[in-house]
């Protein structure tokens, strides 16, 4: 076991409010190589219904690294980051997320495991708020390998 797992469950995340900057979701979309017009161009967006340019439904992914320790809940348990690994994301999305959105970002760790006794499987879910309204849902898969000193 290379990790406390239920110290794991105890960790606390801080949330994290973020508003959606236009000139970022285009980066994001140019980046991914997505060239619908509703992601990078505000006109195109609201000749399609958007009150602004679109977030790309991955681009939920990209809001949790805003955080300013957007690995602080794994230091907290004593993890080498050598040894980490992404292993899976999955989304849920309930609603359209546009430049000038606020929203806030709420993760936390809900399950955590041995896969074996070099590695263990860390589970995070994160709920994506715009005010009271859940507009998304992502969790992620982290892989912790035990590293050599």
């Amino acid at each position: 076991m290379v990790l406390d797992h239920r110290a794991a469950l105890d960790v606390v995340i801080p949330d994290l409010d973020v508003t959606l900057e236009r000139g970022r979701l285009r980066s994001f979309a140019a980046a991914v190589g997505d060239a619908d017009p509703i992601h990078l161009d505000v006109e195109a967006a609201r000749a399609a219904g958007h009150p602004d340019v679109l977030a790309m439904p991955t681009f939920l992914f990209s809001l949790e690294l805003e955080h300013p320790e957007p690995f602080g809940y794994l230091d907290a348990l004593g993890v080498d980051l050598r040894g980490v690994l992404h292993g899976e994301q999955s989304f849920t999305f309930h609603a359209a997320l546009h430049a000038g959105d606020t929203v806030t970002v709420r993760s936390r760790i809900t399950e955590a495991y041995a896969k074996n006794p070099q590695m263990d499987f860390v589970v995070k879910h994160t709920d994506v708020l715009r005010g009271d309204e859940l507009v998304g849902e992502s969790d992620s898969l982290i892989v912790v390998r035990q590293v050599a000193a």
